[in-house]
């Protein structure tokens, strides 16, 4: 199936975007499993791991729209030396791709590809749940203290 005008080029910025994100998270899970963060650790890893997962699903929705992905290009992966500024860089990074897929299901509307439009906007919610995820640690650290926070992230859950 031929992509309608744009798409490609729209479903690349978000797999450029995907694919940084896949190494900014993973760096910072194993930053965090350095300091002995396994708790957090796994909650960061397993987002890299969604990412990846969404990567997977933007290159195949581009082959199937005849269209080539782009796994060359990647934007600056921003990494946080510690957990705060992890966080900073985490959200900063989750609201461009927000803005990107919010973007695409605008202009995926105006060329009336409405497969392509469902997968960005499908994508956003998981987006807005990360974007949740990150600032309700934000607000946790800002009430309980930094140190009291990270000894709640030195085991995993159950």
């Amino acid at each position: 199936m031929k992509a309608k005008e744009g798409v490609i080029n729209i479903l690349n910025k978000v797999l450029t975007a995907d694919l940084t994100a896949i190494n900014q998270y993973f760096v910072h899970a194993k930053m965090c499993e350095n300091w002995g963060f396994e708790r957090l650790q796994h909650k960061v890893r397993e987002r890299s791991i969604d990412e990846m997962k969404d990567a997977d699903e933007l290159i195949g929705h581009i082959l199937y729209l005849e269209g080539v992905p782009n796994v060359q290009r990647m934007n600056t992966v921003h990494v946080g030396e510690t957990v705060p500024e992890q966080f900073k860089l985490d959200l900063a990074a989750e609201q461009e791709m927000l803005t990107l897929l919010n973007e695409g299901v605008v202009h995926c509307m105006k060329v009336t590809d409405f497969t392509t439009r469902h997968m960005l906007e499908e994508m956003a919610k998981d987006v807005d749940a990360h974007i949740d995820w990150i600032e309700t640690q934000m607000e946790t650290i800002k009430q309980v203290g930094l140190e009291m926070y990270l000894a709640e992230q030195i085991t995993k859950e159950g």
